[in-house]
């Protein structure tokens, strides 16, 4: 196959695993939550990702921020992108919340970034994506209805609004942080950029387990397992694959395919972990994946 021809094949594949693996991370959540609290399990994944991705552009020369202003503006986007919405994550499974009603809470990040966009930045909004929206919370709504559980104090079944609102929380961090990376990173190189926002969300990480945790790690194969698999694959593969995304133009296409995340995340969940929807909740996943992919259709 001539290097034209590899390049296509990566342009076409590139997009669906960078999907896939994003869904695993609720995966590698609900696996090592069992096993370590979460502030102290984010605040290791983020020290070895930032000690790795730190050697690895030193290893290859990558240019470092050169005022103190640039290196704020990358760090507070650490802060919101990946301490607040994977801490926000990691504490509602941690509290009984299902992989796939987190990832379907959190599929909404591209409704939002449209419609805070338009706020914000100055973009017109469309009708479609009005609509959207809407759609997206109402499947959401569906999903919690069939999760009621009267007879429970929680109000939920194993979770209570706590953990919602939480998760709300954490799609709200990564829509504003997308739109303030946006704003103030678009010359960040992303080799060394990312190994400061990692650096920043160890800190923040660090400051959530010494405030409010006992900083317990039960070292588990599994934990070990989930861990390894969020470093290697989610922290630096996924970094990788979106370097390689946008060299080839296609960074758009992980916009197009945001909406499939839920799904693919509730069938990995059924197989690993025995998660199950029901018809309701079913359609409540179809109504969102619909809602989203009203939004960001072009």
């Amino acid at each position: 196959m001539t290097r034209e021809g590899l390049q296509r094949l990566a342009g076409m594949t590139a997009p669906g695993l960078f999907v896939l693996l994003w869904s695993t991370g609720f995966i590698g959540a609900k696996g090592a939550m069992p096993h370590a609290e979460p502030m102290t399990f984010l605040l290791l994944r983020f020290a070895i990702a930032t000690a790795l991705l730190a050697g690895f552009a030193f290893a290859t020369g990558a240019p470092w921020p050169r005022g103190w202003r640039q290196w704020g503006h990358i760090a507070v986007v650490g802060f919101l992108v990946h301490a607040v919405y994977l801490g926000g994550v990691f504490v509602a499974i941690h509290q009984g919340m299902t992989a796939g009603l987190s990832a379907l809470i959190v599929s909404l990040q591209p409704v939002l970034v449209a419609l805070l966009a338009g706020r914000l930045l100055g973009e017109r909004v469309k009708l479609r994506q009005w609509l959207g929206f809407f759609l997206g919370l109402a499947g959401v709504a569906l999903v919690l209805s069939e999760k009621i559980d009267p007879a429970a104090a929680t109000a939920f079944e194993g979770f209570g609004w706590a953990e919602v609102l939480i998760c709300v929380l954490a799609v709200l961090a990564i829509a504003i942080g997308t739109l303030y990376q946006k704003r103030f990173g678009g010359g960040m190189d992303l080799r060394s950029g990312t190994a400061i926002q990692y650096m920043a969300a160890a800190l923040a990480c660090g400051l959530g387990a010494l405030l409010f945790e006992e900083f317990r790690i039960d070292w588990t194969g599994e934990l070990i397992f989930s861990l390894a698999w969020l470093v290697l694959v989610l922290s630096l593969g996924a970094v990788s694959l979106l370097m390689l995304l946008i060299r080839l133009g296609e960074a758009n296409k992980v916009a197009s395919l945001f909406y499939l995340v839920p799904p693919s995340t509730a069938v990995i969940a059924y197989f690993f972990f025995g998660e199950t929807f029901g018809l309701i909740a079913l359609a409540g996943v179809a109504v969102t994946a619909l809602g989203v992919a009203l939004v960001v259709r072009k």
